[in-house]
């Protein structure tokens, strides 16, 4: 009998992995019941999904931006516009604003990706640079839209309640970015399966032979950056909601070089590095700040570091040891991972306390020359303290510099090993 349909094997990893996905958007709440918790987990569901959308850009088309914040922020502004249209009758739920951000991300995508993808390469990112500061310009310019300085405001407790959520408590807010940063990482995923998803990244890698097989890579270029304008206004229209206020900011430079440096830590080549950067944002913007003043040197180093070291990203890293941990030779390196580890954790706190002291002269010397760090008492005036920390410095960088060659020699044998059981299961 002929077969009219054929049905595929249910693909159980790829389920499970969506499902604890879903279970874990719905869980943490009730891990982390205090206020801030609410509050850091509702920003990472929008860094998130923003970070993704720009990494549609970056990793998947090769396209370097310098001004993907005009997109999320341009999404916000329309967002609070709508929220406050809502206030004034307008009959649209609360739970769709969001919506209106993300057709706003289109709408400035097409108009200003028309002249964006036209080019590619250096120029590309000039020219985004470009139109970021265009925009940020303006927003000071035209107050009846951008709210001049102090910003536009609203209020999410507005419309008619449905089965009793009103948006006012924000742990209702964080289950709607919740849903939304589900879904959209999920359409942004699919996307990737698509064949315009995969021509995508015949562009990022060979435009050439793109074109010689007959397809028109602005177009493709220009289709991802609309989708990836989408998102990006999807994600600005739930910071709207989240914050209640949007000012001048969420369309600055500062908030594009964001988006860049924590989509390349997180790993812009693997699809779950934005997800580990959008957290990292977060952890970095509400938490790191809150600990020292000097938490943006740190991420400046964190961030050269990377580069030197793992240009991959968090998810390189990731998938490196998942990779020695498929072929068993995770246990083979564990005590150079533990060697670095300790090393580095010297080399940081000598250069950290360094840091804090020269911060400290600099900013707080009005309120003494001591201050507390890891415990100990440090005295910006004190020569002992000065020679203590670099010392500290010293022997953790040397230390951890004699411990990295080791390890290098070490991988370098264990990828040799892989080879070689690649080779021979081939054979077989």
């Amino acid at each position: 009998m002929k077969k009219y349909y054929e049905f595929k094997p249910l693909n159980v990893g790829r389920w499970l992995i969506w499902s604890l996905f879903a279970l874990l958007l719905a869980v943490m709440p009730l891990m982390f019941k205090s206020g801030l918790a609410t509050t850091v987990l509702s920003q990472m569901g929008i860094a998130v999904i923003a970070c993704l959308s720009y990494n549609m850009l970056l990793g998947q088309g090769g396209m370097l931006s310098f001004g993907h914040a005009v997109y999320t922020g341009l999404g916000s502004f329309m967002a609070i516009h709508a929220l406050n249209s809502i206030s004034g009758g307008w009959p649209l739920p609360v739970s769709l604003v969001p919506l209106v951000g993300g057709v706003a991300g289109v709408g400035f995508a097409i108009l200003f990706g028309y002249v964006t993808t036209r080019k590619s390469g250096t120029t590309f990112a000039m020219i985004t640079l470009g139109l970021g500061e265009l925009v940020f310009a303006l927003s000071l310019m035209i107050p009846e839209f951008f709210g001049g300085e102090g910003g536009v405001s609203g209020n999410r407790v507005t419309g008619s309640a449905w089965a009793g959520i009103t948006f006012g408590p924000p742990i209702q807010v964080y289950y709607l970015i919740a849903v939304y940063t589900f879904f959209a990482v999920a359409a942004m995923y699919a996307f990737t399966r698509t064949p315009l998803g995969r021509m995508l990244n015949a562009v990022r890698d060979n435009p050439e032979r793109v074109e010689f097989v007959g397809y028109n890579t602005r177009k493709i270029r220009y289709i991802a950056f609309i989708l990836a304008g989408f998102f990006a206004g999807i994600s600005g229209g739930l910071g709207a909601l989240n914050f209640e206020i949007v000012t001048a900011e969420v369309v600055g430079a500062g908030r594009s070089g964001a988006y860049l440096l924590f989509t390349f830590l997180g790993g812009a080549t693997f699809f779950f590095g934005p997800i580990i950067g959008g957290i990292l944002m977060v952890l970095a913007f509400v938490l790191l700040s809150e600990f020292t003043k000097a938490w943006l040197l740190y991420l400046g180093l964190i961030f050269m570091f990377m580069v030197m070291y793992a240009p991959g990203g968090v998810a390189s890293l990731v998938m490196m040891n998942l990779r020695l941990a498929a072929y068993g030779k995770l246990r083979q390196i564990w005590v150079s991972y533990l060697a670095l580890g300790v090393t580095g954790l010297v080399l940081l706190a000598g250069a950290s306390a360094m840091v804090e002291m020269v911060y400290h002269l600099q900013l707080d010397s009005a309120v003494g020359s001591q201050l507390r760090f890891l415990g100990a008492t440090l005295d910006v005036k004190g020569l002992n303290s000065w020679f203590g920390a670099g010392f500290v410095l010293l022997t953790g960088l040397g230390l951890f510099e004699l411990t990295r060659r080791q390890f290098l020699r070490e991988w370098g044998e264990i990828q040799e090993e892989i080879e070689k059981e690649i080779k021979r299961q081939e054979a077989l």
